[in-house]
């Protein structure tokens, strides 16, 4: 005559004998189900600009670094001028829409002027490492280039500068008069050398000449 313990142990042992094999059943779907469901893509999103490289330099970034390096070595101040030539060809100023059309609309940027004996040795100027100087305005044309324009200094329709120091007989251009220079929010240049100018009327275009 079975003991009532021994009853219990063989009703848990039946009861096991039913579970276990369940058990196995429900890893056995779960796992055929994982195995055959579709992977999903995985998707990488990202505003950021390609990090710079002089290999990946583009037409624009070359022609906007020729400029900003001809005006000043001074990379802060090379930032707010590549603004004003980004502005120059996002509000299509004087009709020109491209980064080289800007630099070399006549008499806008002294340095490219026709004539002038320094123009041949900035429009020449390539992305290679042998001037590091140039290098460091390609990183700063790279950057102004790709920023958003909520990075903008100042007003969009900023176009025009004059340094103090340049100008010859004169305290300022004609185009300057009438008008108070507008202040950057990153950095506060000597005015000496610098001064920004937004809402200039565009004269009519002067006939390209280039050579």
């Amino acid at each position: 005559m079975k003991t009532f313990g021994s009853r219990i142990g063989t009703a848990l042992t039946v009861i096991l004998a039913g579970i276990f094999p369940l058990v196995g059943l429900f890893f056995t779907i779960h796992a055929t189900s994982d195995r055959g469901a579709p992977e999903l893509p995985v998707q990488l999103v990202s505003d950021a600009p390609a990090p710079f490289a002089l290999e990946t330099v583009t037409e624009d970034v070359l022609w906007l670094a020729r400029c900003i390096y001809s005006e000043t070595k001074r990379e802060e101040e090379q930032e707010l001028v590549a603004w004003v030539i980004r502005n120059r060809v996002e509000t299509e100023y004087r009709g020109q829409d491209t980064y080289e059309d800007v630099v070399l609309d006549p008499y806008q940027f002294s340095a490219f002027n026709p004539g002038n004996p320094k123009r041949r040795l900035y429009t020449s100027l390539s992305a290679t490492p042998e001037s590091p100087a140039f290098v460091r305005a390609l990183e700063v044309a790279h950057a102004v280039y790709h920023a958003p324009a909520g990075a903008r200094p100042f007003p969009e329709r900023t176009r025009h500068f004059y340094s103090e120091r340049s100008m010859v007989g004169a305290s300022k251009p004609n185009w300057a008069h009438g008008h108070t220079p507008v202040q950057p929010t990153s950095f506060k240049p000597d005015p000496r050398r610098f001064r920004f100018y937004a809402g200039v009327a565009a004269p009519m275009p002067v006939l390209s000449v280039r050579f």
